[in-house]
């Protein structure tokens, strides 16, 4: 990297005496953000007003991924920050009316589990120990602080949020809007209540979503053996405690090995007392997988439970919610922690000679993403929402399905991307995004926990009322209870577009905003998120919620290594905006970074954009102190500098277009190479030649071309790196600057 700085011209003294200075973002950040803040410019409606913005140009919008309420941000959150400031700042400057809308998630699992950690590492109490009230006040506490944290450290960023349309997903208006969707979709036949399947974890006392469950490879014992030892053929498991519960033997109907036997029925004993077993014929089963027959535990299992409703099996649950073995599990075993549970199962199946062997295996073990502890698979009285049943949307803005058309929400989710209304970048996920909805099986969203939107159903006695409002004023009083249940997360957050907007009131913004422009967010969470956005929205409003989802990956640090703090390798982004500057940390995220893949950071790489920082800052030093009796109105220009404005318009096109296409990457580095390597190594080094000579006609020339280049270099850069770019703005000559803030500024493309 060629450090080397162009010399200062005679014209120092007339330039403004912060260019004297070195560079020192610590001193600049913060007043800048309150001078954009102040001039009230984040907000859209106030660039109409003061005449920034053209009305006749469709509106850009897009929303902030809430945060969620768990402590602070982390460089994940500072790129996804990076990435949508870049297109925020850049449709402003092209006279779009923009809005940025900010807001935060209360992450229910989360914010409760850490508020009970915290809890029961500073008192020594639980939840049921202090009570709803006071653990309540706790958490609503708790989650005030995060959020104050987050907005300081997402203005830290140079964010340019409207942060007077602010919103949480736990707030009065998106309250509303979540019982205003439950209780449609429970009108609909979309949501009801039942005994299905969940993904229980007994450390949560909690259900989760199936991709809320999280897989680590570990080593287990895979035991093969008779049920008894006359039973026909054997089976193979990794969790022999489950199979006290087995009601049924699956086999492959095409298998030489079982066709005999698909229909019979057997009667074991496995300890608890005489025990049934069908078996059934189902093509899912693997031939080639194990011994090919597969023991059917349908309460313990989602892929077995499925197999039990296609051929009308019953449930024995053997494992309660706690995690231990139920009464149903026989005497010998009831109470048992699992793992006492299997050795005791072993140990009797080794007595009786039905063991025919262990061998160690790799399994992928089923954990919650919370507190990574084993979930085990359990029926469960919940309440569900049903991907499969036919619904008919009233008001269809969705391509190929009509008004009044029958559709289930899973065909209204591939619809919507199959007919190109919304794009997914990079595209290779879209595959991905359509396997997911082809294995999607009835989403659970009840959660036990007491944080969060409490299922809007009151009961009393035998009656049921489901409502956006309680069923009386004195609904206590008169004797209904709430389901003491809470929505999934994900539930409220899927309607995040459009009841930040105002839904399920007609709101001007709504109408004017929704749908949204892009999405961006990590490819981790397309299925969290991003595609429960689109279920939501393609059933509540027949439309879709953006049209361009913008997936970044994940940050890592510089050897490609996940961060963690137990490994040591985490970045802070507070601590590096401190020591480099927003600007550097930005452009560190952006440069090398294309959608989809993961990104490596470094703090040599966060220092080096500091260094581009102060290129840029003594770039425009030389240019004012050798341009100080430049002419206000273009001279008659020489070929060489025609020259360079063509050279000019062309990389102004380039960074158009790459930022237009989501090139985010390629942009900054193209910027980054004609500043530095252009600008300050080849044109300025010319520049001193003829600044310096005889001939007038040249200097004038130059000197006007070097502004030029200067104030369009300021406002390509300034989506990148806004702080710098606006300080130095300030400093650039009236007839320079089409209007006092660079953030308003017209982008310089005809």
């Amino acid at each position: 990297m060629n450090n080397k700085t162009p010399d200062l011209s005679a014209g120092e003294a007339n330039i403004p005496e912060k260019l004297l200075k070195p560079y020192n973002p610590s001193t600049t950040e913060d007043a800048l953000y309150k001078k954009w803040e102040d001039s009230g410019f984040f907000n859209p409606d106030v660039c109409v007003e003061k005449g920034v913005t053209a009305l006749d140009v469709e509106p850009f919008s897009i929303v902030l991924p809430p945060p969620n309420v768990t402590g602070t941000l982390h460089v994940g959150h500072s790129a996804m920050l990076a990435i949508e400031d870049i297109m925020v700042r850049f449709n402003r400057m092209r006279g779009r009316k923009t809005l940025w809308l900010p807001g935060t998630d209360h992450a229910a699992i989360a914010t409760q589990a850490k508020v009970e950690k915290i809890l029961f590492e500073e008192e020594g109490k639980t939840r049921h120990d202090i009570g709803r009230e006071a653990f309540m006040a706790r958490l609503h506490k708790f989650a005030q602080e995060s959020h104050d944290t987050i907005v300081t450290q997402t203005k830290k960023m140079g964010s340019s949020l409207d942060w007077s349309r602010e919103a949480y997903t736990l707030d009065e208006k998106r309250t509303i809007a979540v019982r205003a969707a439950f209780k449609r979709m429970f009108d609909d036949g979309l949501i009801y209540r039942g005994h299905r399947i969940v993904n229980w974890c007994p450390h949560c006392s909690s259900t989760l979503s199936d991709d809320e469950v999280e897989h680590k490879e570990k080593k287990a014992i895979l035991y093969t053996f008779k049920y008894a030892k006359d039973f026909p053929f054997t089976i193979a498991t990794t969790r022999p405690e489950t199979k006290l519960g087995d009601t049924a033997v699956a086999v492959n109907p095409s298998d030489e090995r079982y066709k005999t036997y698909i229909g019979q029925t057997f009667t074991v004993d496995l300890g608890r007392g005489p025990q049934k077993i069908a078996v059934v014929a189902d093509e899912e089963v693997d031939p080639a997988y194990g011994t090919g027959a597969l023991g059917v535990t349908p309460a313990h299992s989602a892929t077995d439970y499925e197999i039990a409703e296609k051929n009308d099996l019953p449930l024995i649950q053997v494992i309660n919610e706690s995690g231990c073995m139920a009464e149903d599990a026989g005497p010998a075993y009831a109470g048992l922690k699992v793992k006492e549970a299997r050795a005791k199962f072993v140990d009797w199946l080794k007595e009786r000679n039905l063991l025919e062997k262990e061998e160690e295996v790799n399994q992928n073990l089923s954990i919650c993403y919370r507190c990574a502890r084993p979930i085990e698979p359990l029926p469960s009285l919940q309440w569900f929402i049903d991907v499969k049943k036919k619904i008919t949307l009233p008001n269809s803005h969705i391509a190929g399905i009509e008004s009044g058309q029958e559709v289930t929400l899973k065909e209204l989710m591939r619809a919507v991307v199959t007919n190109g209304q919304i794009k997914i970048l990079p595209e290779h996920f879209e595959k991905v995004y359509f396997h997911w909805i082809e294995n999607l099986r009835p989403w659970c969203i009840s959660r036990q926990i007491w944080f969060g939107h409490q299922i809007p159903v009151w009961y009393r006695g035998e009656e049921a009322y489901v409502g956006i409002e309680p069923p009386s004023a004195d609904w206590q009083k008169e004797g209904w209870t709430q389901d003491q249940d809470t929505l999934d997360t994900w539930f409220s957050s899927g309607l995040w577009t459009f009841s930040a907007l105002g839904w399920p009131e007609e709101t001007t913004d709504l109408k004017l905003y929704h749908p949204t422009t892009v999405i961006e967010t990590g490819y981790d969470i397309l299925f969290f998120w991003v595609a429960r956005m689109i279920l939501m929205t393609t059933y509540l409003l027949g439309d879709i919620p953006f049209r361009t989802v913008y997936l970044h990956g994940l940050v890592r640090d510089e050897k490609g290594k996940k961060m963690s703090k137990s490994l040591g390798n985490v970045i802070d982004p507070i601590d590096v905006i401190k020591e480099y500057g927003a600007d550097a940390l930005r452009m560190s995220l952006v440069v090398g970074t294309s959608p989809g893949n993961d990104m490596k950071l470094s703090r040599e790489k966060i220092k080096a954009y500091k260094h581009f920082a102060n290129k840029l800052w003594n770039i425009t030093r030389f240019i004012l102190s050798a341009t100080t009796d430049a002419p206000k109105n273009e001279p008659v220009l020489s070929a060489a500098d025609r020259e360079l404005l063509n050279e000019l318009d062309a990389v102004l096109k380039d960074i158009t277009r790459e930022i237009e296409e989501f090139h985010f990457y390629l942009a900054a580095e193209k910027l980054y190479h004609y500043v530095w390597h252009r600008l300050a190594d080849e044109i300025l080094e010319e520049s001193k030649i003829i600044l310096n000579g005889s001939d007038e006609t040249a200097k004038t020339s130059r000197q006007w071309v070097l502004l030029e280049i200067l104030a369009v270099n300021l406002k390509l850069l300034h989506p990148f790196m806004p702080f710098v770019t606006e300080e130095l703005w300030s400093t650039l000559p009236a007839h320079k600057k089409d209007r006092e803030m660079l953030m308003v500024a017209k982008w310089p493309m005809k």
